[in-house]
């Protein structure tokens, strides 16, 4: 039995006013962020230029433009947003615990630590290497395009507009970000009963094509991105077998304990 039985059996209004104040705090905590983001916007934008400017060879004849009066203020507010998010989300993971942890028995609570624990690290390290890996090389294999202009005399510059490469920057943190999930999401599915290890091992194939034509859609038209993205949902996808496995044979193991017990 649950080990809180008197929020277990809850009224659904009471259960609903909880869920309200715990929105309320993820919420009034994002706005504060938003606001505190807002303010040191230039050093985060700095930052995330980095690999920009790594691939400039921090020259300092070069630049970002912005086209219309108003895109460098929405920008600024577009990065506020989206550090905010990225800052809420642990606070939003342990809310969410807090809310249905007395309602599951404490098997439960074990796989659901383990799911709640990994969700931000998985989330964290598929942005470090988008951030630390893939952009760098990314953006090298673009400027390389550039030209001297040759016998014209007309030279091919790249001047990148703020809200384009803000733009992608934010698209490949969340495509690596989410990509990295994987383990969690068909934890999940097998923990519902819609997938199993030998399921996936057998959908191995597949699963292959599939994240490459992904990996295309979601990272720039460059082969370093998406192999740096397919490769790595390959290794999840194999480390969620393992962890389906292992919790698989866990669940087992409990349930001759709770058969032998009665």
């Amino acid at each position: 039995m649950p080990d809180n039985l008197d929020l277990s059996k809850a009224p659904l209004l009471t259960h609903l006013l909880e869920l309200r104040r715990r929105l309320i705090i993820c919420l009034f905590f994002f706005i504060i962020i938003f606001i505190g983001c807002y303010f040191i916007v230039e050093d985060i934008y700095h930052f995330l230029l980095q690999p920009l400017a790594q691939a400039f060879g921090n020259s300092e004849d070069r630049r970002l433009i912005y086209t219309g009066l108003h895109e460098a203020f929405f920008t600024y507010l577009k990065l506020s947003f989206f550090a905010a998010a990225c800052f809420t989300l642990p606070v939003a993971l342990v809310q969410l615990w807090q809310f249905i942890a007395p309602g599951l028995y404490k098997t439960e609570r074990k796989s659901a630590t383990l799911l709640f624990s990994m969700t931000p690290v998985l989330f964290a390290l598929g942005a470090s290497l988008a951030f630390y890996v893939v952009m760098p090389l990314a953006w090298e294999f673009f400027i390389s395009f550039e030209s001297n202009g040759g016998d014209t005399g007309l030279a091919v510059e790249l001047e990148a507009r703020v809200s384009e490469y803000l733009g992608l920057v934010i698209q490949l943190i969340l495509a690596f970000g989410l990509s990295f999930e994987l383990p969690i999401f068909l934890l999940v599915l097998a923990k519902v009963g819609m997938v199993s290890a030998a399921g996936l091992r057998s959908f191995r194939r597949y699963a292959i094509v599939i994240t490459f034509l992904i990996a295309a859609f979601i990272t720039p038209p460059d082969l370093i991105s998406q192999i740096a993205l397919g490769t790595p949902i390959l290794l999840l996808y194999e480390l969620s077998i393992l962890l389906i496995t292992w919790t698989a044979s866990d669940n087992k193991s409990m349930e001759r304990q709770r058969a032998m017990h009665y």
